[in-house]
């Protein structure tokens, strides 16, 4: 069992390895263009709408990206096609990166079966660049349009329902609610829900996105703040990703938490998602008011009540960063507890 998760972990991590470049690269060219547009919105003219777009590419090509490598590191190449098709339009139907994830698993567990399938001499020379990678993509693009899309999408209409139907309940707990969908797939169907629901409402209601604003950032802000208080616990790559994640939490962007996320899953999602109430919760109690369709420092100068903002998006923050670092151990003593199960599994075989 130790040797089947370690497997699954190393798969997981050549996926966010490569996705890192990409989110990285997207992310701060789209929050340069919002910085220097200064405002929380689409920026306007030539040179900033092209920052937008490189940036938004960045964002568009790291979820295919995600998924190619997870089954590319399953079953090698023949499996990339799939991978990466299958994620792409996993997102179409706005499964964001966990979808990515799933289907990359899919794809490369699928091809590793095709291989199985016996061949002729003939058809093996072209079974890597042809018959693999066709029916590969044909299954786990076939699932994702014809099985998965379909109650993703019935998935969300209940979410928005659901969230409809509670606007008139508790702050407290409607900010709970709203905090931990916006932080939980960053950018995904569910983070999707949430801040649409507050965005269309920005006119009428902006306390729903005084909390909503802050749980936008609170992920990429409270992971940036977890690898300063701690460096130990996380690789140069990481701390990296993390300075990153801090310049992309700024301007609201939320998937500057998503390379900590993919590459640790069981740890950093619950501690993101608990920041995230805690960000919301508190901006809802204090009566913060958001007037930008956005989250984020950056639209401060359209929010009524700037101080409990920032005491919301700190509490959040610290929040996230503590728990996170709670759960982690240092780096040094990862390898050691691998070297140690290591060194348990070979002294099994070889008593069997």
């Amino acid at each position: 069992m130790k040797n089947q998760l370690s497997q699954l972990k190393r798969h997981l991590l050549t996926g966010t390895s490569h996705m890192l470049p990409f989110v990285v690269a997207g992310g701060v060219l789209l929050a340069l263009s919002v910085m220097l547009g200064g405002k929380g919105a689409v920026p306007q003219g030539v040179f900033l709408e092209g920052l937008w777009d490189m940036g938004i590419a960045g964002f568009t090509l790291f979820v295919p990206v995600l998924g190619g490598y997870i089954a590319y590191s399953i079953a090698d190449r023949p499996a990339l096609a799939p991978g990466m098709i299958g994620a792409y339009l996993a997102n179409q139907v706005n499964a964001g990166f966990i979808g990515a994830i799933i289907v990359g698993f899919i794809a490369g567990y699928v091809v590793l079966q095709l291989k199985r399938i016996p061949l002729s001499n003939k058809l093996k020379a072209i079974s890597t660049y042809f018959i693999l990678p066709i029916g590969g993509t044909f299954i786990v693009s076939g699932l994702v349009i014809w099985v998965i899309g379909a109650p993703i999408a019935m998935a969300m209409e209940g979410m928005n329902t659901w969230l409809q139907g509670m606007a008139g309940t508790s702050k407290a707990f409607l900010g709970a609610i709203l905090g931990g969908m916006t932080a939980f797939d960053m950018g995904g169907p569910i983070n999707k829900v949430a801040t649409l629901f507050a965005q269309t409402q920005v006119g009428t209601q902006p306390w729903l996105m005084g909390g909503v604003g802050v749980a936008i950032c609170v992920p990429p802000l409270g992971m940036f703040l977890a690898t300063l208080l701690s460096p130990k616990r996380y690789s140069d790559e990481e701390r990296e990703a993390g300075k990153a994640a801090g310049i992309m939490g700024c301007i609201g962007i939320t998937e500057g938490a998503i390379p900590f996320a993919a590459a640790d899953p069981v740890r950093v999602i619950p501690s993101i998602v608990v920041g995230g109430i805690v960000g919301n919760v508190t901006a809802f109690l204090f009566g913060v008011l958001n007037h930008a369709p956005w989250g984020g420092l950056i639209v401060l100068p359209v929010v009524d009540g700037r101080i409990f903002y920032i005491v919301a998006i700190i509490a959040g923050s610290v929040t996230t960063a503590l728990m996170v670092n709670f759960l982690k151990k240092p780096i040094a003593d990862r390898e050691e507890d691998k070297a140690q199960a290591a060194a348990s599994d070979d002294l099994d075989l070889s008593f069997d």
